[in-house]
């Protein structure tokens, strides 16, 4: 006849279980998760639930300039770039929806005029018009986000923006 020592398992499963339920730096319910916060220095969302990164709030410090309009021979290129050095506040604080985050590191649409990369990308141009646009209404930083996560700027219309500026 055989005899069952469970006192192995039991001890097995105790040590298991204080390993799953003990306290952990930074998991949910511990001290160090409950105690507050320092407010840290604007940081990029990453690019979560669809969303590409892009910065919530203005940085402390000033933010980058815009390539020159000048060095491109196209006249969208130089119409939107030229637009983009005017709203830098309001670019810095979008998401861009060519996935640049993922392919170039990008924090935020400001990035894609802060290189070359937008002169090439017609999401980042349409983004840029678009967010242009609606900052002439009155639309704060956080409404035009809103609208370029809503895909709105899929509805610009560029004409405008293909001939040179004089001629307009």
């Amino acid at each position: 006849m055989r005899k069952h020592h469970f006192g192995g398992e039991a001890i097995l499963l105790a040590a298991v279980w204080l390993a799953v339920t003990s306290v952990s730096p930074g998991r949910p319910g511990t001290q160090e998760a409950q105690q507050p916060q320092e407010p840290q220095e604007d940081v990029p969302h990453s690019h979560t639930a669809g969303v590409p990164a892009y910065h919530k709030n203005l940085p402390k410090g000033a933010l980058p300039e815009t390539q020159d309009p000048k060095q491109f021979p196209d006249a969208v290129n130089q119409n939107v770039y030229a637009l983009a050095a005017k709203i830098k506040k309001v670019l810095y604080q979008q998401p861009c929806y060519c996935m640049c985050d993922h392919e170039y590191g990008h924090q935020s649409l400001l990035d894609c005029y802060v290189s070359t990369h937008a002169a090439v990308c017609s999401t980042c141009r349409m983004e840029a018009v678009y967010a242009y646009e609606q900052s002439q209404k009155g639309k704060s930083a956080a409404e035009i986000r809103k609208g370029i996560i809503n895909g709105d700027w899929r509805r610009v219309d560029m004409a405008p923006y293909n001939s040179p500026a004089g001629s307009r």
